[in-house]
């Protein structure tokens, strides 16, 4: 489960801005498929570069990226990899995503939105931005502003 951050927020909203703006999508590439376009946000690589990465593994789609990761191998694409899990995700939020597969982030969307398909933008957007709203939330869980009571005196002092 992916450990909510500031940095991981705000690259899954920005990556979803770019989608929705019209930034390069193509769910078969693996540079600008979901999880590429994520990886752009967090590594700052390129999609032609992650898509490079992932081609000199030789291993496949994200989910066979994922299966076959190695933090110690030195590969660019595990390094890739390792550079997105201390992002805060983990191997499943990557898998999910490709997928769009979530239950945590589908059962928040409207009953009529939950069957997203994973090569269409708009459901792509849509579940990235809810998936950041989540970890918002579950980041400012634990904050506990103090209470006050408000009386006319409070309000005209």
């Amino acid at each position: 489960m992916a450990r909510p951050n500031l940095d991981l927020i705000a690259a899954l909203r920005r990556t979803a801005r770019k989608i929705e703006k019209g930034s390069p999508y193509q769910w078969g590439h693996m540079g600008s498929c979901n999880c590429g376009n994520l990886a752009q946000e967090l590594t700052r690589l390129t999609k032609a570069e992650i898509h490079a990465h992932a081609l000199a593994n030789g291993r496949g789609d994200w989910n066979e990226q994922l299966n076959d990761y190695c933090p110690t191998s030195g590969l660019p694409m595990d390094l890739l990899i390792g550079e997105m899990m201390e992002a805060g995700l983990d191997p499943d939020d990557l898998k999910q995503l490709e997928r769009l597969s979530d239950v945590r982030i589908l059962q928040r969307l409207p009953p009529e939105k939950r069957y997203l398909r994973h090569n269409f933008r708009d459901d792509v957007v849509l579940y990235i931005s809810e998936w950041a709203n989540m970890l918002e939330e579950q980041l400012l869980a634990p904050i506990k502003l103090p209470h006050f009571e408000w009386s006319e005196q409070t309000v005209l002092a």
